[in-house]
């Protein structure tokens, strides 16, 4: 397939810059190497209209958290009439947003933790009360677990509140569940293998994601059969009702009891040397450089 002259659209302005740059070198790097026209295009260096003027074909969506991954730049493509890969406007902005994609998954049955939306103004002892302790507290719309904190001691929620609204003005509380950290990747309408999680003292942080070497991941996973293929299924569903296409990754945390809820869905997943999707994908017998044209040919306009 010819792919024309090819944008990969990497860095921008979130607090997840520096990982989409190693995300998008790692992409443009298998994309030459298969002999594509790749070129880096940075929109907080250059004007997003110049994918336009400069005659790319198409772009490969590597930007991570804001305007990048929550519809803007989709719409801008879109506009612009640039096939682009990942999810569209609509799917991209819900799923970035972790309280809305909360609200249409509870609307479509998608088992995903209790929580509630935080405030200012919010009575914090009684949102210990139903939740529970310890509670996660998260930006809505922040990725790679910025501005989260797990909260343990019920003095500790105004400081962890204070964080995340520092990132966000929405924030949500959400119990905690106790289980295996499990990633469950999308890839052309299929479930990739389950990837499971070791984190120190379970703590998947920003830096033990990216920076680290003491995280352990397990693919396969070790989970049953029935169960593993459960989750795959609950996933292309989340995926599907979100509106998403292509390519993506959702978060589930499995109970030792067998029952599973999901936490999030990713629209542009890292490519990093530590990313996930890359790992399930090699599980599946699909290098990385094949991922990635995998996705660039299921760029679209709309």
């Amino acid at each position: 397939m010819s792919f024309g002259k090819v944008a990969v659209l990497m860095g921008g302005t979130s607090a997840e810059r520096e990982i989409s740059l190693l995300s998008g070198n790692a992409v443009l790097a298998a994309l030459r190497g298969r002999g594509v026209d790749a070129h880096a295009f940075d929109p907080a260096i250059r004007p997003v209209w110049e994918i336009k003027s400069d005659g790319f074909d198409r772009a490969f969506v590597i930007l991570h958290g804001r305007q990048g991954e929550d519809g803007t730049i989709q719409g801008a493509l879109e506009l612009m009439e640039i096939p682009y890969t990942g999810s569209g406007v609509m799917a991209s902005a819900l799923a970035m947003d972790k309280w809305r994609t909360k609200l249409v998954w509870q609307a479509a049955g998608v088992p995903t933790p209790k929580y509630r939306v935080l405030t200012p103004e919010s009575d914090l002892a009684a949102v210990v009360a139903e939740l529970g302790l310890p509670l996660i507290v998260k930006p809505a719309r922040e990725g790679s677990s910025i501005g989260v904190t797990k909260v343990a001691a019920a003095a500790d929620l105004p400081a962890a509140f204070d964080l995340a609204y520092g990132r966000d003005p929405i924030v949500i509380a959400e119990e905690f569940v106790a289980g295996q950290e499990l990633t469950c990747a999308v890839l052309d309408g299929k479930a990739l293998p389950l990837v499971r999680i070791e984190a120190p003292e379970g703590n998947y942080d920003y830096q033990n994601k990216y920076f680290t070497d003491e995280v352990r991941y397990h693919c396969p996973a070790g989970v049953a059969a029935a169960i593993e293929a459960e989750i795959g299924r609950a996933m292309l569903h989340a995926f599907d009702v979100l509106g998403c296409r292509s390519w993506g990754r959702g978060d589930v945390i499995l109970r030792a009891d067998g029952s599973f809820t999901l936490l999030e869905m990713n629209t542009a997943p890292g490519m990093t040397g530590h990313s996930l999707v890359p790992m399930a994908a090699r599980a599946a017998g699909i290098d990385f450089a094949d991922l990635v044209l995998r996705v660039l040919a299921g760029a679209a306009r709309g």
